[in-house]
């Protein structure tokens, strides 16, 4: 049954000019897709005009009304109307759009803005009256005065009144509240010398602040770690470490947490390029390719990651959002991502992290008891030498049916105590799988499984790495099909999956063959990686993924060769085990992103007993 073409009408249709009014309603379908839209373009505006102090008030998720404050440089009465005009701006002069310094440029938020909703701006100007101006549906009003300070307040009603089929795709209020909240916590990352003030003015009046972020002092890093420890909280502040490096013009700079704190979903991955936020897909995969050894497959890191470069290495018109870029080098960019965060985590590799040792606190704090009871102050060091002399007998018993063992105090080595090393001396071992060790300032507990399998693992790695990874000739070789483009990219690549192991030719035109895999891999659907391959080289420009299966069965064989759970270790091997761990980048954590040990500090131990 054939049916009718319903794009083409049987008389030939007429080419006419779309009115001013369609031509912003569809504009403002592309820029401003619910609230937290419109908050994100105004928000921005507020930050280009130089603002210190920014103000958003939404009610209803925003749907009935949004205001932004800002006290940055206003506008002038006479340039009130052409604000609203349609690609009118005073961010770029058009000659170059390969040369952008500010957030907007486009010139589309206010008449899109305009055009959907009730929308008015009262702006003060140095040097000039406040004024205001009014524009509901595309229609504007005359400019008149007004009454405010040096800045600019943009007050926008009813949101789609003027498109109402748009109002049926919003979401409810408090998913769109979120929404908003989301955004100008983004911005505020993006901002740390410029406070913030998000309230909730549903039911009126002034309503409830629901976010506040004052102006940081400081430098970049510690204004940035004071707004990301306001935003994302303290436990992220004290478990991230801080990232500080350059490639080929691009810097890269911000906090990254350790792998001991991930997220079940990457809902804690900020990245922002020249200030702005991002959701770019190469960076986000080559964040997740930073910490593709120290974490599990089903956790994602946590980090807010800012790169700055001279505006035409990064083209930022490609979205109408402005929410993806495009770099000139994208491998550069990569590659600075992946190698900044590798080298920050080999080297706070044994670190641990505040939040395990909290819970491990909280699973040992005692229920209360009652009236606090005071302890005498803590004797001296000879004192306690004293006592440990007296009580030693009485450990001497342990050493049969007990599942812990107290070995000796480990030798100093180089006139430094073992205990005033990173990860101290080993005194016991517990149910023949934990390490009790002391240092200075607190003790350790070291998971000797979980250590051990780190510690292999490195090692076989850098034996790949030294060697080369062995491959394996097929003794039937593989011919897979492809498309020529497929083959001509997998051709440009042959050389660096030789060294992987992969042996791959031409095979007459839309055909490789393949000779050669990893003998680590042994038995290899040789088809399927082909394709995987492929797909990550469209993707992100540079084959990973075998690199990874290689990593992922030299972590399995770690596992396998490591100490096992139950195994006793003399007191000479669990020191020679804690000193490995501190020469070793990455030992704080295993293979799977888990703990490899726990660190408690004496104070919070004597906090359990009511030392304080």
């Amino acid at each position: 049954m054939n049916r009718p073409n319903p794009n083409i009408s049987a008389q030939r249709p007429a080419i006419r000019q779309l009115d001013e009014a369609a031509i912003n309603r569809i504009a403002a379908g592309e820029v401003i897709e619910r609230p937290a839209s419109a908050v994100k373009e105004l928000v921005e505006n507020a930050l280009d005009a130089g603002a210190r102090r920014i103000e958003i008030a939404q009610a209803d998720g925003g749907k009935t009304l949004i205001r932004v404050s800002d006290d940055g440089c206003g506008i002038a009465p006479d340039d009130l109307a052409l604000a609203l005009a349609r690609h009118a701006t005073s961010k770029i002069d058009g000659s170059d759009l390969l040369d952008i310094h500010s957030f907007g440029f486009r010139g589309e938020a206010l008449p899109s803005l305009g055009a959907v909703g009730r929308l008015s701006v009262a702006a003060r100007a140095e040097g000039f009256d406040a004024a205001e101006i009014a524009v509901a549906g595309g229609r504007m009003s005359a400019v008149k005065p007004a009454a405010r300070g040096r800045g600019t307040t943009v007050t926008l009603r009813d949101l789609f009144y003027a498109t109402p089929a748009r109002l049926k795709f919003l979401r409810s209020e408090r998913a769109e509240a979120q929404a908003i909240s989301d955004t100008v916590k983004r911005l505020a990352m993006s901002a740390p010398q410029v406070g913030f003030v998000l309230r909730d003015v549903s039911g009126g009046g002034e309503g409830r602040v629901t976010f506040r972020a004052d102006a940081e002092p400081g430098d970049l890093f510690d204004a940035l770690e004071g707004r990301l420890r306001r935003i994302l909280g303290a436990e992220f502040a004290d478990n991230a470490i801080r990232i500080d490096a350059t490639r080929e013009g691009l810097r890269l700079s911000g906090f990254a947490a350790l792998p001991t704190y991930s997220r079940g979903a990457a809902v804690a991955q900020y990245l922002f390029v020249n200030g702005r936020p991002v959701r770019d897909r190469m960076l986000i995969g080559a964040l997740r390719a930073g910490y593709q050894d120290v974490l599990a497959r089903d956790r994602h890191p946590a980090a807010a990651l800012f790169i700055d470069c001279e505006p035409k290495l990064v083209d930022v018109n490609v979205h109408p959002a402005k929410a993806e870029v495009r770099f000139r080098e994208p491998g550069v960019a990569r590659g600075l991502v992946v190698s900044a965060l590798r080298h920050a985590l080999a080297e706070a590799g044994h670190r641990a992290s505040s939040t395990v040792a909290g819970a491990t606190l909280g699973a040992m704090r005692p229920e209360p008891t009652g009236a606090r009871v005071y302890q005498m102050d803590r004797p001296s060091a000879q004192a306690r030498g004293a006592a440990y002399q007296a009580q030693a007998p009485g450990f001497a018993e342990m050493a049969g049916d007990w599942s812990a063992r107290v070995e000796d105090a480990a030798p100093a080595t180089d006139n430094t105590p073992a205990t005033a090393l990173p990860l101290g001396a080993a005194r016991a071992q517990v149910h023949e799988n934990y390490i009790i060790a002391q240092t200075d300032t607190g003790m350790v507990i070291v998971d000797q499984h979980a250590a051990h399998e780190r510690l292999v693992y490195e090692r076989l790695k850098g034996q790949a790495a030294e060697r080369g990874i062995a491959a394996q000739a097929l003794l039937i070789p593989e011919v897979v099909e492809l498309s020529e483009a497929d083959c001509a990219l997998l051709g440009e690549h042959a050389g660096d999956l030789a060294t992987l192991g992969l042996g791959i030719e031409p095979f007459g035109p839309g055909a490789i063959v393949v000779r050669e895999t990893p003998a680590i891999l042994g038995e290899v659907n040789a088809e399927a990686l082909l394709r995987d391959i492929i797909d990550e080289l469209h993707d992100g420009g540079a084959s990973g993924l075998l690199g990874a299966r290689i990593d992922a069965v030299l972590s399995r064989m770690a596992c396998h060769g490591s100490v096992r759970s139950g195994r006793r270790m003399s007191g000479d091997e669990m020191n020679a085990l804690l000193r490995e761990m501190e020469r070793t980048p990455l030992s704080g954590q295993c293979n799977h992103g888990r703990p490899t040990y726990v660190e408690l500090q004496l104070t919070d131990i004597e906090r359990l007993f009511g030392r304080t």
